[in-house]
């Protein structure tokens, strides 16, 4: 297992509690979103099957965080070799679901 972490910061939307979605099995991922309390930042840590991607992965949770502009919320990732596709549909239903909005929607 590889583990990969980053940070963002400047976003605005701040959320309540916690949200779980996905599976971890083949070609799949788990997300967890949480709130955290992190000066304003949005930390992604994912554990991946899949070695060497690192780039890829910030590319995704970068477009991830410009999207939806979290703040004090910490995402952990849970993979077995998601694509990217896969892997920004679970970022935006795991955001979809903790803040009853879809992207760039800035209620």
């Amino acid at each position: 297992m590889e583990t990969l972490r980053f940070n963002f910061s400047g976003g605005q939307r701040r959320i309540g509690g916690a949200r779980l979605v996905g599976v971890v099995g083949s070609g799949n991922l788990e997300v967890m979103i949480e709130q955290q309390p992190l000066d304003g930042a949005c930390e992604v840590e994912i554990s991946t099957a899949a070695h060497g991607f690192g780039p890829i992965w910030e590319a995704v949770v970068r477009d991830f965080h410009q999207r939806w502009q979290l703040a004090d919320v910490r995402v952990s990732i849970n993979d077995m070799g998601a694509t990217p596709a896969v892997v920004s549909l679970r970022l935006d239903q795991a955001a979809e679901s903790i803040t009853g909005s879809i992207s760039g929607d800035a209620s």
